[in-house]
């Protein structure tokens, strides 16, 4: 009976950061328009019951801003940890099923892009793509794979030696069919933990490069861009501006984070009992 509350705490909690996620998602979206409108009249006012994040130096609401910024990051983020997965898994595979020769290529591959600082890497990237939407989508996409590549790797070296495999080996089943049936179920879990664990990263990095004019344009209304507008603003008191935005990024990321750690106990059958 522990055990079972324990995994529905764990569910119940899992289910409410994605809520969570979801309605930033949506309430940004709803807010995108409203977040670029400009009013003069009310420029500069401190967070209030009428603006709670307050308004910056247009008069534009800094909680429609923040909120259409959030979600911008999280959609940004599931697109490059969802390609970044994949592009993951497909070289793991590669690595361990298609001989040493390609295990070596792709092995050289997942070294030379991990010995390159991170950040450093996601601007070149970026800046190759053009910069803007595709720069930033291709920079973070491109440098997030090598993590869980690698795991995928060691997974299917280790899974190869397995006697159900080997077995199929023996009877002639091709290679395709074996992976397909035999070694992706296996590989789900460490997958989607993988996956969930890649948004966190994806996020802040987007962020990072579009604070340091690398990344979006200014006229989006990203968490990177607003940031970045406000520390302009910081010694004359502003502190609003980036107090909050800076809350929610990291809110956010850190959702994701325990979205992360729920699954995997979730998906570990001996961390889910205790």
């Amino acid at each position: 009976m522990k055990a079972w509350n324990e995994r529905k705490k764990t569910c119940f909690t899992l289910g409410a950061a994605v809520l969570v996620l979801i309605l930033v998602t949506v309430s940004g979206m709803i807010l995108s328009d409203e977040a670029l409108v400009t009013d003069f009249a009310r420029k500069n006012t401190a967070p209030s019951a009428h603006f709670l994040f307050g308004t910056d130096w247009l008069g534009r609401d800094m909680l429609a801003r923040t909120l259409a910024g959030l979600s911008l990051s999280i959609r940004i983020g599931l697109l490059t940890a969802g390609v970044s997965a994949v592009l993951a898994l497909v070289l793991g595979l590669a690595a361990a099923t298609l001989g040493r020769r390609a295990d070596a290529v792709i092995s050289w591959l997942i070294d030379l892009t991990m010995g390159v600082p991170h950040i450093l890497l996601v601007m070149l990237i970026a800046l190759a793509f053009g910069r803007g939407l595709t720069g930033v989508v291709a920079g973070v996409a491109l440098s997030h794979w090598p993590s869980l590549a690698r795991v995928i790797r060691g997974e299917v070296i280790q899974l190869r030696q397995a006697p159900y495999i080997l077995t199929a080996g023996k009877l002639g089943v091709s290679r395709w069919c074996v992976i397909q049936r035999h070694m992706l179920p296996h590989l789900l879990p460490q997958f989607v933990v993988g996956l969930v664990l890649q948004f966190p990263h994806a996020i802040l990095h987007e962020a990072s490069i579009t604070f340091l004019g690398f990344g979006l344009p200014p006229e989006q209304p990203a968490i990177g861009v607003i940031l970045s507008e406000s520390m302009r603003y910081l010694t004359t008191g502003r502190w609003w501006l980036a107090l909050f935005p800076g809350l929610a990024l990291m809110l956010t990321v850190l959702l994701f984070a325990s979205i992360g750690d729920r699954l995997r106990r979730l998906l570990d059958p001996s961390s889910a009992q205790r």
